[in-house]
């Protein structure tokens, strides 16, 4: 999810989407502690999107 994208979501979504965002990256991590992804850059994507979103509202929340 690209930053543009996170900035046009309203507070209720983006606590939603940092919601689905943590339960995606904890299942990426599971199954690669189980056996290797296929693709190990997905890990990398889905704890910056969450670094995103987390800071997205952080920011808001200051403002």
């Amino acid at each position: 999810m690209k930053q543009s994208e996170i900035k046009e979501l309203s507070v209720a979504e983006l606590q939603e989407k940092l919601k689905e965002s943590k339960k995606s990256y904890a299942e990426l991590k599971f199954a690669n502690s189980i056996s290797p992804l296929e693709n190990p850059i997905q890990l990398r994507f889905a704890r910056r999107t969450v670094a995103r979103i987390a800071t997205e509202l952080t920011k808001r929340e200051l403002q």
